[in-house]
C-alpha cells in the first residue's frame, strides 16, 4: 500500500492512460455511480467522453466508429440496467464482427452476496458480467486491481485479432477507485499493439489459381470480412486478373464500387435474377470473408441462389476466412483456408500473374453484367422518376444518390433502406456503408452516424432510416446537436414497421399491430419528426411533395447542420427473387412473399 500511496493514480486513471497510450480518441456512454470514477480520470484527458441519452445509442455509434477507423472502439458502462441497455447495441457489434471493448462498472466486491443497489442477483451472486457471455469473444470479471493492466490488454488484442468482435471488462466500482503503483501497466507498455494476422503459403495458392483457372464458370462470392481486412483493393486486384464475376453478401455490399464491370450485386432473397442465376450455374465459387449467412442464400434451399453439396456437377466450394469455424459451417468446401483476407489476396494475386500473366478477360460476362445492370436500371425508371406522394421508395434512393459525395458514409437499418439500398443503391466508395447484418437491428442506423461522423469529419454522414427505425432512439438527436455534427437523418415514413406489415399482409390479410394509425400522407396524431428535430435544436423538414426531396438533401448537405427530412413513403415490398424459409413456414401452399400495404 505505500508504494501504492507514493504512485498516487487510481485504477481508473491509470485505464485512461492505458486508452490513451492506445491512441483512443473517443470513449462512448452514460453515466452511473459506478463509473464516474473513470470520468473524472476522462476529465483530465484528451480522450473525448461522447455523453448519450441512452446506452443502446453509445453501442450503435461505438459500433459504427469501430467500422469506419477499422480499430476496437470503447463503450464505459454503468451496470445492471446500462449494461442490459447497451446489451443490444454490444450484440449487432457481435454478429457483424465488429472489434469492442465494453468497460462496465459493477457492485463493490465488498458487497458480493449482499445484494446492493440494482445488483443482477436472481440466481448467482456478482454475476453480471455473465449477462453478456452469449455474444462477446469474452467476458472478465475483474476482481483484483493488480490484473486490470493484463485483462485491458487481452481484451484489445482479443477485440481486434481473428473473427472480430466486441469484448467486456467488468469492473466493481471500488477497483476503479483503488491506488495502485503503475508496475503492471509498465511491464505491457513495449508488448505489440497488434497482432500479424495469417495468410497462406504459395502452394496453397497455386492450388487455388488452377482450380480457378480450369473452371467453366466460376464465381467470387464475398462477404463482409473483405472490409474488416480493409482488403477491397487487393480483391479488385486480384477479381481484374482472373476475370472473376462478384457477388456478395448483403455484408459484402460495397467490398468493390457497384459499376465495377465485374460486379453482380447482392445474393439471396433480395438479390437480383443475375446474380442468384449466376451463382447457381457456377462450377466454383470462390468465397471470402462470408459466412453464407441465411437471407443471402435463399434459406440454403437448393435451386433459388447456390446448388452446392448435392450429388453430380453441383458447384464446389474454395472457402478463405479468418475463423475456422465458419469454413464448411453452411456448405461443404473443397479448399478451406485459414487466413487474412487481404494477406491472402495479396499471395493469390502475386501466384496467379507467374502462373497465368495474361489473365482471364471473361469478356462475356462481363457484356452479361453490362446488359443487365442496364436493363435492371431501366426497369426501375419510372418508380425512381415517379411524381407521386407519397413518394416511391425507388425515387427516394434514386435522389439521394443524386445529391450524396461519391464517399459519403450511408449508415441503413432495416427494410427498405437496407433490402432495398442492397439491391438497388450503388455504393461508389469501399467501406462506406454501414448495415446491421447478422442482427437486423432496428434502430441501428440513427445513432450509428454519430460514431461515423465522429470517425470521419470531413465526410458527409446520412441515416436512411424508417419511421420504425427512427422512433426507436430520437434521443441521438441531443447528442449530435451537442457535438454539432453535421449529420442528416432522411426518415423514409411509411407510418408502419413497413417490412413486416407487407409480410404480414401477404400471409394473413391484415396489419395488425404492425401499422400505425392514419396513413403515410396523414398520420393520425403520429410522431411529427420534424417537430422533434426542432425541440432537440437540429433541423427539421417535412417534405411535401416528391419534387420537394432532392432540392432539401441539397440543402441540408450544404449546411453542415443536423438535419431530420421527414419523407412520407408508399409501402411497396422491395423486389425479390431468392426465397426465404419464413415463406414456407407462414403460406406452405402458397408462391407469396411481401405486398403492398
Amino acid at each position: 500500500m505505500d508504494g501504492s500511496k507514493v504512485d498516487g493514480k487510481t485504477v481508473a486513471e491509470h485505464i485512461v492512460d492505458f486508452l490513451e497510450r492506445r491512441e483512443v480518441e473517443h470513449v462512448f456512454g452514460l453515466c452511473g455511480h459506478t463509473n464516474i470514477a473513470v470520468l473524472a480520470a476522462l476529465a483530465e484527458s484528451p480522450i473525448d467522453f461522447i455523453t448519450v441519452r441512452h446506452e443502446q445509442i453509445a453501442s450503435h455509434a461505438a459500433d459504427a466508429y469501430a467500422r469506419v477507423t477499422g480499430k476496437a472502439s470503447v463503450v464505459l458502462s454503468h451496470l445492471s440496467p446500462g449494461l442490459t441497455n447497451c446489451a443490444t447495441g454490444v450484440a449487432n457489434a457481435a454478429l457483424d464482427c465488429i472489434p469492442m471493448v465494453v468497460i462496465a462498472g459493477d457492485i463493490p466486491t465488498h458487497y458480493y452476496g449482499k445484494h446492493p443497489h440494482q445488483e443482477v442477483n436472481l440466481h448467482a451472486d456478482a454475476a453480471q458480467w455473465e449477462i453478456y457471455r452469449p455474444f462477446v469473444k469474452r467476458a472478465w470479471r475483474v476482481d483484483r486491481a493488480d490484473l486490470m493492466a493484463e485483462i485491458l490488454e487481452k481484451a484489445f488484442h482479443l477485440a481486434e485479432s481473428g473473427q472480430p468482435g466486441p469484448v467486456l471488462v467488468n469492473v466493481p466500482m471500488d477497483i476503479f477507485s483503488e491506488v495502485i503503483p503503475s508496475e503492471s501497466f509498465d511491464r505491457i507498455l513495449d508488448n505489440t499493439r497488434a497482432l500479424k494476422k495469417p495468410s497462406i503459403d504459395d502452394e496453397t495458392a497455386r492450388e487455388i489459381i488452377e482450380k480457378l483457372a480450369q473452371a467453366d464458370n466460376p464465381v467470387a462470392y464475398v462477404g463482409g470480412g473483405i472490409l474488416l481486412a480493409q482488403a477491397s483493393e487487393e480483391l479488385r486486384e486480384f477479381v481484374e486478373h482472373m476475370g472473376l464475376p462478384v457477388a456478395h453478401s448483403l455484408m459484402g455490399k460495397g467490398a468493390l464500387r457497384d459499376d465495377h464491370p465485374l460486379v453482380m450485386g447482392m445474393t439471396g432473397f433480395w438479390g437480383t435474377e443475375l446474380v442468384n442465376q449466376s451463382c447457381l450455374n457456377a462450377d466454383y465459387v470462390f468465397a471470402v470473408g462470408t459466412r453464407f449467412k441465411e437471407a443471402d442464400c435463399s434459406s440454403w434451399y437448393p435451386g433459388y441462389t447456390f446448388n452446392i453439396g448435392g450429388k453430380d456437377d453441383t458447384t464446389k466450394v474454395i472457402h478463405i476466412d479468418i475463423e475456422p469455424q465458419e469454413i464448411g459451417r453452411n456448405y461443404p468446401t473443397e479448399i478451406g483456408v485459414v487466413a487474412d483476407a487481404k494477406a491472402a489476396l495479396r499471395v493469390l494475386t502475386r501466384v496467379a500473374k507467374e502462373m497465368y500473366p495474361d489473365g482471364f478477360p471473361r469478356v462475356e460476362k462481363k457484356a452479361e453484367i453490362a446488359g443487365f445492370r442496364t436493363k435492371f436500371k431501366a426497369s426501375n425508371t419510372e418508380m425512381q422518376t415517379s411524381s407521386a406522394f407519397p413518394m416511391m421508395p425507388e425515387r427516394i434512393l434514386a435522389d439521394a444518390r443524386k445529391a450524396l459525395p461519391e464517399d459519403a458514409i450511408i449508415t441503413t437499418d432495416v427494410g427498405w433502406n437496407k433490402n432495398g439500398v442492397g439491391q438497388q443503391f450503388d455504393i461508389l466508395t469501399p467501406g462506406s456503408i454501414l448495415t446491421p447484418g447478422g442482427f437486423a437491428t432496428m434502430g441501428f442506423g440513427p445513432p450509428a452516424t454519430i460514431g461515423a461522423k465522429l470517425a470521419a469529419p470531413d465526410r458527409v454522414v446520412i441515416s436512411l432510416v424508417g419511421d420504425g427505425g427512427f422512433g426507436q432512439n430520437p434521443s441521438m438527436l441531443a447528442t449530435a446537436v451537442e457535438l454539432n455534427l453535421g449529420i442528416i437523418w432522411l426518415v423514409m415514413n411509411n407510418n408502419a414497421f413497413g417490412t413486416i406489415a407487407g409480410l404480414q399482409k401477404a400471409h394473413y390479410g391484415l396489419t395488425y399491430g404492425t401499422t400505425f394509425p392514419g396513413t403515410a400522407a396523414a398520420p393520425t396524431n403520429g410522431p411529427g419528426y420534424a417537430e422533434i428535430a426542432q425541440a432537440y435544436g437540429a433541423v427539421g423538414v417535412r417534405i411535401t411533395s416528391a419534387e420537394e426531396l432532392l432540392p432539401a438533401l441539397e440543402a441540408a448537405i450544404a449546411s453542415g447542420k443536423p438535419t431530420v427530412l421527414d419523407v412520407p413513403m408508399i409501402n411497396n415490398p422491395t423486389p425479390t427473387t431468392g426465397h426465404w424459409n419464413i415463406l414456407d413456414i407462414y403460406s406452405p401452399d402458397k408462391d407469396v412473399s411481401h405486398v403492398s400495404t
